[in-house]
């Protein structure tokens, strides 16, 4: 900015009603509230009893424990909204199950990285809140766009996991499969189990698709909902509760501060009149929206492999939205696009930092960074299949709202 206007008083003035203009909306309060509720809600083990729910279901199934950890890392989506906290849960509840159960490490521990990017597609997602401020869309109606695609994520993954079982098993189990004996303990059904995290999707999410409640407001809800289970199954004492706390306050401060970066570049990118050089490139190109979005897929993959999801969308939306409004894209369903491609990068090398977390919070011997990625490939073709099912077929986004 400085550069652009040759003063240094206007470019530190623009900073500061950046800062200021960029987070002083009451509509902000959704982040923290939705990142304390996930922190609440994985400190009272509801990822556990997820898991624990979908294995009675698909355990004696081939490659089922696989279909119990995509099923489980779904429904827990709904309530936490962040990847790397699904991929850390799993881990700890999912692989060391599958291990036991003689499945190969590198498909458990990649089973668990590819399922983790739910959380940031399912509803209530951070990178759809974030995306929802910068392009000024709705939250309720980006949260709406998500359920499709989140579910056809969640059955390519589960499909994939049965046929790679039966058509090439020695991938999956490094034993012969044999359906496992009925557990004496295990006792009636999976949906008690269930009965909390349900509770709270129906809660906040039915409430803000219902009209009773704005995704702030919701967001407080399903907070107040979250601590309640956690007091009332006596997993949160003084300890954990400041942990919680400290947690939602580091992520939060974090995600703020890429926010009013983000608004800066952006009126930098306005002043200097890129996004008309753009548009100008394009028309004289004559590519069109079909080639427009191409490259902006293109881009985005590349830079998730160097960069973390939420600073390659406020890197890159800023500079694409006046072209994708300038071609007539609706920006609900370029943003659920803009979503799926950025998240494929949680698993590709050099930066998949869902794969990273996995192995990290793993710390197995038997489990190298590079068996991570390579158990995570898969699923990054799944979520490259539906990325390119999503642009194909925008009614699967464009719900009525």
């Amino acid at each position: 900015m400085w550069a652009i206007r040759g003063d240094p008083a206007i470019a530190l003035n623009l900073l500061a009603r950046a800062a200021s203009d960029a987070v002083a909306d009451h509509v902000f309060g959704v982040v923290p509230l939705f990142v304390l509720m996930g922190q609440l809600v994985a400190t009272a083990d509801i990822g556990r009893d997820c898991y624990t729910a979908a294995e009675r279901l698909f355990r004696r199934l081939a490659g089922g424990l696989g279909v119990a950890t995509v099923v489980a890392n779904a429904v827990f989506a709904a309530v936490t909204g962040i990847s790397i906290a699904s991929a850390a849960v799993f881990t700890r509840v999912a692989v060391p199950e599958m291990l036991r159960m003689g499945y190969r490490p590198a498909f458990a521990v990649g089973v668990v990285a590819g399922s983790s990017i739910l959380g940031m597609l399912i509803p209530p997602s951070l990178l759809m809140i974030v995306y929802a401020f910068l392009a000024e869309q709705s939250v309720r109606a980006m949260f709406l766009a998500g359920i499709v695609p989140g579910l056809l994520m969640a059955s390519a993954f589960s499909a994939g996991i049965l046929l790679c079982a039966w058509l090439a098993p020695s991938l999956v189990q490094e034993r012969p499969f044999a359906p496992p004996e009925p557990r004496a303990a295990e006792g009636g059904s999976a949906v008690p189990l269930l009965l909390p995290v349900l509770g709270l999707v129906l809660l906040v999410l039915g409430g803000i698709w219902g009209g009773f409640f704005t995704a702030t407001e919701g967001g407080a809800v399903g907070a107040t909902g979250a601590f309640a289970i956690a007091l009332a199954r006596r997993r949160l004492d003084r300890a954990k509760l400041w942990r919680v706390l400290v947690e939602t306050g580091e992520i939060t401060a974090s995600v703020l501060l890429l926010i009013v970066a983000a608004s800066l570049y952006a009126r930098m990118l306005a002043l200097a009149g890129l996004p008309e050089l753009l548009l100008g490139w394009l028309g004289a190109a004559g590519l069109g929206s079909a080639g427009f979005l191409a490259g902006h897929v293109s881009v985005l993959l590349l830079l998730g492999t160097i960069l973390d999801s939420t600073s390659i969308l406020l890197v890159s939306v800023p500079l694409a939205l006046p072209v994708a409004q300038a071609l007539g894209l609706d920006l609900v369903w370029f943003g659920i696009v803009t979503i799926l491609a950025v998240e494929i990068g949680l698993l590709t090398p050099p930066f998949g930092l869902s794969v990273y977390v996995v192995t990290g919070t793993l710390a197995d011997p038997r489990v190298s960074l590079w068996s991570t990625f390579a158990g995570a490939a898969p699923f990054a073709l799944a979520m490259f299949l539906v990325l390119l099912l999503s642009i194909a077929f925008p009614g699967l986004v464009l719900l009525p709202v």
